[in-house]
């Protein structure tokens, strides 16, 4: 096995972009109107976070930060640096001791173990292109206002992961019989005395299938350490809350956890594709979970001029959720006829996949395109939001208004 991405001198790199207390203040770059209809839509640019390009502010402490969807339109990967970033408690290691680290495996297990970054780069090496997406991603374009970070769709992300198989960890240790979930938690800690330490967990089988990994590296390169260095657990094809950055600790249990992060937070109703309204209570809920089908037009923006008379070329992205992209199909006239489009090449069940098409001849004026994402498992977008009170899971179909003259 190639062991250089975790090399201790590859893995002390790392630690070349700074802490996290460097980027606070923020300094602004400019700033940029959002499609935000419940306002306010104005956010600072910046260039301030270390690692980082020129991004979205969304919250300094605890960093939030968006992807310019313009990125979008330069590949199906996300590049690093412009990668978002969202983290639940301001209290992040400014720095990590690559040496002294240890990622602890332990609870329902014959063998607790201590690994240190060598050790787990001896494991056997593991690689997988997998969307990274908020749950609140889009949450901003939600009618009427839910409270939460007020997302555009920039709180995304594609990239190859590379790492070792959450399995292969977990059997080096001995799951025990009767073992029920895995519980995963990370450095950042809580500011607020008595508030809930962020952790998340899966189903034991879901944990050991295979495909659920511990990443050090994203697009080739070490992870920066806004997005979870030195290590963050990958869950393809799932929301990004249980994508625990800076991971330390891992813990098999005996029953279903019922910490706050997973008995209380981060709910969806237990009727995929429900549409809650406003004030609506006394739903049965579920811990979210599997991704939807998403597709978005990246080379229109709303308000944009092309020429009359002429095609109108459509490209964009698009990802099934928990699958593969089946197809994608694009509208000029609201919805009533739909053109298919051509997909670019498949780079994974969990990826972002391009697609481009073109529009008829279009007549002077406003015009708009629609688009839409049917999954490998026939999931297709629906045609308006699925409203909900935390402004999860927003995957209706985009609309992108723009003028022929």
């Amino acid at each position: 096995m190639d062991t250089y991405a975790l090399s201790r001198r590859a893995v002390l790199a790392g630690l070349g972009l700074g802490g996290l207390a460097a980027v606070a203040p923020a300094r602004a770059a400019g700033s940029i109107r959002l499609p935000l209809p419940g306002g306010p839509d104005e956010r600072a640019l910046t260039t301030a976070f270390p690692g980082k390009g020129e991004m979205i502010l969304q919250r300094t402490t605890p960093p939030l930060l968006e992807t310019p969807f313009e990125v979008f339109d330069e590949g199906v990967f996300t590049p690093n640096d412009r990668f978002f970033v969202r983290w639940h408690w301001a209290g992040i290691p400014t720095s990590v001791d690559a040496d002294a680290f240890r990622l602890k495996v332990h609870g329902h297990v014959d063998r607790e173990l201590s690994l240190s970054l060598d050790e787990i780069a001896r494991l056997p090496r593991f690689e997988i292109a997998a969307v990274n997406q908020c749950s609140g991603n889009s949450r901003g374009l939600f009618e009427p206002r839910v409270p939460g970070a007020q997302w555009a769709n920039g709180s995304m992300g594609n990239a190859r992961w590379t790492g070792v198989r959450l399995r292969d960890v977990l059997d080096r240790a001995g799951v025990k019989p009767g073992a029920v979930q895995v519980r995963f938690s990370g450095l950042d800690e809580p500011v607020v005395d008595d508030a809930p330490d962020f952790k998340k967990a899966l189903e034991i089988d879901h944990a050991r299938g295979g495909e659920v990994m511990i990443a050090y590296a994203m697009n080739g390169e070490q992870l920066p350490l806004l997005n979870g260095f030195p290590l963050r657990l990958v869950v393809p094809g799932w929301y990004s809350t249980y994508w625990m950055k800076m991971l330390s600790d891992v813990e098999v249990l005996e029953k279903p956890d019922e910490n706050y992060w997973m008995k209380t937070a981060y709910r969806i109703p237990d009727v995929p594709g429900a549409n809650i309204k406003p004030g609506q209570t006394g739903f049965k809920t579920v811990p979210i979970n599997k991704m939807v089908p998403r597709s978005f037009v990246t080379n229109l923006r709303d308000g944009a001029r092309v020429p009359a008379g002429g095609p109108v070329a459509v490209r964009g992205l698009a990802l099934g959720g928990d699958c593969g992209v089946k197809a994608v199909d694009f509208s000029g006239d609201g919805g009533a006829t739909w053109f298919p489009a051509k997909l670019g090449s498949d780079e994974g069940t969990y990826s972002f996949r391009r697609f481009e098409g073109s529009l008829p001849a279009l007549s002077a004026g406003t015009h708009t395109v629609k688009v839409r994402c049917t999954n490998a498992n026939g999931l297709v977008q629906p045609m308006d939001p699925v409203w909900n009170g935390a402004g999860f899971m927003q995957n209706g179909v985009e609309t992108v208004s723009f003028q022929a003259a």
